[in-house]
């Protein structure tokens, strides 16, 4: 029988969409999580960035890579260049830094325009998910599968599931909002 339970993966999978959308906008604070999507040429193909060098936060402000191969520093310090981060790496000849620049005030209106944009995307996603699960539920009743009351129930859990996961997006948006704003 269909219940909201078996669709929960899929809430799950929305939720952590957007947390990971939401790792990688760049804020005021230092975050390795901005370099995930760095690819740097080594030896002939491209590889993730964490996969050549060690990455640290020494301080809130301050990013460090330090590559296993030392001769990788310039082509890490390009693959940075090249990734649209908007960081500036500083090679030392041992190791990569990446200073976090204070924030604008209108860069931060910007980023607060995408965090919207991501939290309505994750929104769309999960309406989606609720039409589709309508749909099996309509499909089940006129199949003979649920009662009219077993559809009215499951109706009614969907709607508060939905209530819970658009709180806990707004939540988590809400979240980076704040972190965006803090100077």
């Amino acid at each position: 029988m269909l219940t909201i339970e078996n669709f929960l993966p899929e809430f799950k999978k929305i939720q952590e969409h957007l947390k990971e959308e939401l790792s990688h906008l760049r804020t005021g604070r230092a975050n390795s999580a901005i370099l995930d999507s760095v690819l740097v040429e080594s030896y002939g193909t491209k590889m993730n960035l964490k996969g050549v060098a060690s990455i640290a936060v020494p301080d809130p402000k301050t990013i460090t890579i330090e590559p296993w191969d030392k001769t990788m520093l310039k082509e890490i310090e390009k693959a940075i260049l090249v990734s649209n981060i908007g960081l500036n790496p500083v090679n030392d000849g041992k190791m990569v830094r990446l200073v976090m620049p204070p924030m604008t005030e209108e860069f931060r209106k910007e980023l607060l325009k995408v965090v919207n944009q991501k939290l309505e995307a994750s929104r769309i996603s999960l309406r989606q998910l609720r039409d589709k699960i309508r749909d099996e539920i309509s499909e089940q009743e006129k199949s003979k599968l649920l009662s009219e009351d077993q559809r009215f129930a499951l109706q009614e859990k969907l709607e508060k599931t939905m209530k819970e996961q658009n709180d806990f997006l707004k939540q988590l948006a809400d979240e980076k909002e704040k972190e965006v704003m803090t100077i």
